[in-house]
């Protein structure tokens, strides 16, 4: 089954308990102006395919908007942080799958060291070494690069309930 932004959000949301005012806090850190009731329409469910609303393209959460989500949640968990003197902007980085983006953005956000993230996704039921790890934290284009797959993340989003919710 392929994971969408929304069941990422949803998935990040329970695992860390995180409230609907904080998640809308998190957003506007992340340069995203929403509303409470945005927040509530992007965790409901997918829609049914007859069931279109002509809203429903608001609530879909794509790329962009995603990491400007984990954006925030780094700055909310970890306070803002100012540019040092003389230090340049970060150069325009390629793409990358969003799974990767979530295990990075996530272990930034949380402080986890690579020894914390592979129990949380032994927790989760995934065995890893800290080799496949690093090769999932490197940046596109690395040699080693490799890309995270949407179980590799669901197990990650649920190791990490199990760690924050017990």
């Amino acid at each position: 089954m392929v994971m969408t932004n929304n069941d990422i959000l949803i998935r990040l949301r329970y695992a860390l308990d995180i409230r609907d005012i904080d998640m809308v806090e998190m957003f506007k850190l992340g340069g995203v102006e929403v509303t409470k009731e945005d927040v509530q329409m992007m965790l409901k469910k997918t829609y049914e395919e007859d069931e279109y609303d002509e809203n429903e393209e608001i609530y879909k959460i794509n790329n962009k908007k995603l990491e400007s989500f984990l954006n925030g949640f780094i700055t909310f968990k970890r306070g803002k942080q100012d540019p040092k003197p003389g230090q340049a902007s970060a150069p325009p980085s390629q793409p990358e799958p969003v799974n990767n983006m979530l295990l990075k953005k996530v272990k930034i956000a949380l402080s986890l060291t690579s020894e914390e993230m592979i129990d949380v996704l032994d927790m989760g039921g995934v065995a890893v070494s800290k080799g496949e790890l690093g090769a999932i934290l490197r940046k596109v284009g690395h040699k080693n690069y490799k890309v995270c797959l949407d179980r590799f993340a669901r197990n990650f989003l649920k190791g990490l309930a199990i760690k924050y919710r017990g």
